[in-house]
C-alpha cells in the first residue's frame, strides 16, 4: 500500500519544479557522435568582404518646438548660421538664434561591400543635444565620412521615430521607446566604394566566426576533397586559406561554390552559461560532473517592524506622547540534508540529477559555482 502525500508537501514541491524549469535553460546543443553539418558561408566570412562604418554631422529641421535650446546648446545655433552664409544669408554679429524647431544630430550608417556610387544605404539619426524629440523633423545634406576622413555618402530625408511622447502644462510627461533617434530608410546615397581585397590576386582567406581548430580542419580537408589537395590548407583555429583562380570572372563563381559547401563544425567546448540577472543557466554538451556530496540551505530572516505609542497619564504633569519602537526578527533556516550527486557523464543524466533535487534558479547557481571550485564540474562556468 503506497503512502499518501500530504498536499501541502505536493504543491510546494511542483511550485518548485516549476520556478527551476521555468527560469532556468538547460539546452542540448547536440547528441553524443551526431553533428549538424553547415554551409561554409554560415560559419566563416571571406577575408576582406566587410562593413565600413560612417559618420556625420547635421541638422534636423522642421520640429515642433521639440528642437534644442539653444541657449544650451550653443552649437546648434553655429551650424545654423554656418550654413545660412553659406547661402549668402548674413547675420549680424553677436546676433543669438532662439529657434526650437532645429537640433543638431550624429548621423551614422555602415556602407556594405562592393557598394557602388549611385546606390542607397540606410542611415541612423540621433540627437546631440537636449531635443525633446525628433518627430516630424527632415535630415538636411549630411555628408557621410570614414575612418580616413574621405566622403562615401550623403544623407538627407524625413526621420521615421517609432516612439512618441506627451507633456501637460504641469509639467508632467509621458514617453513611449525612443523619441531622440530615427532612421531614414535607403536615405544616403553612395558617391565612393571601398575596394576589397577580393579583386586582387587569386588568394582567398576564410576565417571562421567562432574559431576552432577541428572546424578549420574539415573545412580544409572539405575543400581538398572536392577540388583536389593543396587547394585549402589551415592556418590556424580561424583561418582556412584557399588558392582561387586569377580570372575576376571564375573567382566570383569559384567562392560561390565553396561558400556553399557543408562542412561538419567541430562540437563546442564543455561549458556552463550563467546569467545572474535573469536567473538562466544553459548547460552545453560534454558537461560532466564527478561524483561529490553537496549539501545546499537557505537562511531567511524576516525583521516585522511594531511601533507603540506611549502616552503620560491624565494627571502626569509635565509628561509626553512619545513613539516606542519594538522589532520582532524571526530566523528561519531550512535543515537540508545532504545528497549525494553520482557521478554524470552525459547532458541527460545531469538533467535528471538536477531536477531530482528540484533546486531553485539561485540555489542551482550557488551549487555551480561550488561544485566548479572543488574541481567536480568538468567544464568551464561563465558568469554574465
Amino acid at each position: 500500500m503506497s503512502k499518501a502525500i500530504p498536499l501541502a508537501r505536493l504543491r510546494t514541491s511542483l511550485a518548485r519544479r516549476a520556478s527551476f524549469l521555468g527560469a532556468v535553460a538547460l539546452v542540448l546543443l547536440s547528441c553524443a557522435g551526431v553533428a549538424r553539418a553547415e554551409r561554409l558561408k554560415d560559419i566563416a566570412a571571406l577575408a576582406g568582404v566587410r562593413n565600413n562604418h560612417l559618420i556625420g554631422y547635421g541638422l534636423v529641421v522642421g520640429l515642433d518646438e521639440t528642437g534644442d535650446q539653444t541657449t544650451q546648446a550653443p552649437f546648434t545655433s553655429q551650424s545654423l548660421m554656418r550654413m545660412l552664409r553659406q547661402f549668402g544669408i548674413a547675420l549680424p554679429e553677436g546676433m543669438r538664434l532662439q529657434l526650437k524647431n532645429i537640433a543638431a544630430v550624429a548621423v551614422h550608417a555602415q556602407l556594405p561591400p562592393f557598394a557602388k556610387p549611385g546606390q542607397t544605404i540606410d542611415v541612423t539619426v540621433s540627437s546631440l543635444a537636449n531635443a525633446k524629440s525628433l518627430r516630424g523633423g527632415t535630415l538636411l545634406l549630411t555628408p557621410l565620412k570614414g575612418v580616413d576622413g574621405e566622403v562615401y555618402a550623403l544623407a538627407q530625408g524625413d526621420l521615421v521615430v517609432g516612439g512618441f511622447g506627451a507633456e501637460g502644462q504641469d509639467g508632467s510627461r509621458v514617453t513611449v521607446n525612443v523619441v531622440n533617434a530615427g532612421r531614414i530608410a535607403n536615405g544616403a546615397i553612395v558617391e565612393r566604394g571601398v575596394e576589397t581585397s577580393f579583386t586582387q590576386g587569386s588568394e582567398l582567406q576564410f576565417n571562421l566566426l567562432r574559431p576552432d581548430f577541428t572546424t578549420a580542419k574539415h573545412v580544409a580537408e572539405r575543400i581538398n576533397g572536392m577540388l583536389g589537395s593543396d587547394v585549402a590548407n589551415a592556418l590556424d583555429a580561424g583561418t582556412v586559406h584557399v588558392r582561387g583562380p586569377q580570372d575576376a570572372d571564375q573567382r566570383v563563381s569559384f567562392v560561390s561554390l565553396l561558400e556553399n559547401l557543408e562542412v561538419e563544425p567541430g562540437e563546442a567546448p564543455a561549458r556552463v552559461v550563467i546569467n545572474s540577472r535573469t536567473g538562466t543557466i544553459v548547460v552545453g554538451n560534454h558537461v560532466s560532473v564527478e561524483p561529490v556530496a553537496v549539501t545546499h540551505g537557505s537562511m531567511t530572516v524576516v525583521v516585522t517592524e511594531n511601533p507603540q505609542v506611549s502616552q503620560p497619564g491624565p494627571f502626569g504633569g509635565l509628561g509626553r506622547t512619545v513613539v516606542t519602537p519594538q522589532s520582532d526578527v524571526q530566523i528561519d533556516q531550512e535543515g537540508n540534508r545532504m545528497w549525494k550527486l553520482a557521478g554524470v557523464t552525459t547532458l541527460d543524466q545531469l538533467v535528471e540529477a538536477v531536477n531530482s533535487v528540484g533546486a531553485a534558479p539561485g540555489d542551482l547557481m550557488a551549487i555551480l559555482e561550488a561544485l566548479k571550485q572543488s574541481g567536480a564540474l568538468r567544464a568551464d562556468l561563465i558568469v554574465i
